[in-house]
């Protein structure tokens, strides 16, 4: 088997891998979202429900066609048909994921106005898990909007002494938000080395095509 090969195979499982990350990532947000509403997770589950869980879901299953598609490529020693599919396919899972990644990203840069419509459509006792998460009164204070009563701000003494919600959560969010589009990026990323590699495959059985083809008309002229 040569090198090429070998080294299409490889990135070829690492980008089926990453099918099976974008699936079970987004299938665990959709469950976690489901689940009850803790310190642990309302913050992540309010910035997960706003993420494209259900395209990551579809690209991870164009993910699995595509990796289905270079099967045939791969075995088909001198078939080009199926690599260039598959080629074509990377591409367009590229973009979609290109796609998810900006969409997020995007998101960032304009995080406290956009957390500010969240804080805003939550319940009460979102909100008041989200002032014990954070150890905060209010969203920009404890009057803007006016603070839930808690543990965490039993009276308007104590919750004026306390900074808003906003500074914190902002903060999680960006983290959070970050260390997803990063990872997404990561992919797009990994796309492009799986085309290269089946350009550089697909140009040497070209090649391969070329010489048997000349090697066989060198045989006409000798009979």
């Amino acid at each position: 088997m040569d090198r090429v090969l070998i080294v299409l195979l490889l990135v070829d499982l690492l980008f089926l891998g990453t099918g099976g990350l974008l699936v079970g990532a987004a299938v665990r947000t959709k469950n976690q979202m489901d689940g009850e509403p803790t310190l642990d997770n309302v913050a992540a589950n309010l910035l997960l429900a706003r993420t494209p869980w259900v395209g990551a879901i579809a690209n991870g299953c164009l993910v699995f066609v595509a990796f289905l598609v270079s099967v045939p490529g791969l075995v088909l020693q001198t078939n080009r048909g199926w690599l260039k599919a598959f080629g074509w396919m990377i591409i367009v899972s590229a973009v979609f994921t290109l796609s998810l990644g900006l969409d997020i990203w995007f998101s960032t840069l304009k995080t406290r106005s956009n957390l500010r419509s969240v804080w805003a459509a939550e319940s009460p006792e979102m909100q008041s898990l989200l002032q014990q998460r954070f150890d905060c009164c209010g969203y920009i204070d404890a009057a803007t909007p006016p603070y839930q009563q808690d543990g965490t701000c039993p009276n308007a003494f104590i919750a004026a002494q306390k900074a808003g919600c906003v500074g914190g959560f902002s903060d999680y969010a960006n983290h959070y938000l970050d260390r997803i589009f990063t990872f997404i990026f990561g992919m797009v990323a990994l796309d492009f080395v799986v085309l290269v590699a089946v350009a550089v495959l697909l140009k040497e059985r070209l090649d391969r095509a070329r010489f048997r083809l000349g090697d066989l008309k060198h045989g006409l002229r000798g009979i």
